[in-house]
């Protein structure tokens, strides 16, 4: 099993890859959806992105409580450790 580190490190990259943008905009305390600037199409490339990195399903209604990137670390390592 991956450290959470790693999974952060992880997420960091292909968020910064995906979303084009800089890896330095991307913090813990940090609004997700400002930072990358999704809009609901951008949401749909995000579960993408982790289904193939992470291996498991996600669904829309799962953002609900994602607000920053620490929510969203605290979910992906809740999902993948579960």
């Amino acid at each position: 099993m991956m450290q959470q580190n790693e999974v952060i490190d992880r997420i960091n990259h292909f968020l910064a890859d995906e979303f084009e943008v800089g890896v330095e905009k991307i913090t813990s305390d940090a609004n997700l959806r400002e930072t990358l600037q999704l809009d609901s199409l951008d949401y749909i490339d995000l579960v993408v992105v982790v289904e193939n990195n992470f291996g498991f399903r996600m669904k829309a209604e799962d953002f609900k409580g994602i607000l920053t990137f620490e929510d969203f670390y605290s979910y992906v390592i809740q999902r993948i450790s579960s």
